[in-house]
């Protein structure tokens, strides 16, 4: 895990959009690592982008309602399946998709 450090907690203490910024940084470099045909370099972007969805599925925001937490786990779970198959099929256009929607956090940083 390239992102250990944060699965003690600290990941949990990043707001919302701060934690899908940071995934957002990795899928950026996913799409451009497959653009410039650096498969070596999206694969592990990929894996990254792996851990840091999955510490927010994980520890999301503790501090949320069980029925918001319910409802962003759900949203979660469904783009992390959608991405990863985008991923898996080399889809570029829905990758770039997924980055467009994620760049929006960066903006709420």
């Amino acid at each position: 895990m390239q992102h250990s450090s944060l699965e003690n907690g600290r990941w949990a203490e990043l707001s919302f959009p701060q934690q899908m910024a940071n995934i957002g940084s990795e899928t950026s470099r996913v799409l451009k690592a497959l653009e410039a045909g650096k498969e070596s370099r999206a694969e592990s972007a990929f894996a990254r982008f792996q851990e840091l969805i999955d510490l927010t599925i994980r520890y999301g925001r503790q501090d949320e309602s069980k029925t918001a937490r319910s409802a962003m786990w759900e949203e979660l779970c469904r783009f992390r399946e959608l991405y990863c198959a985008a991923f898996e099929e080399r889809n570029l256009s829905e990758l770039a998709a997924a980055n467009r929607y994620l760049d929006l956090f960066a903006s709420i940083r």
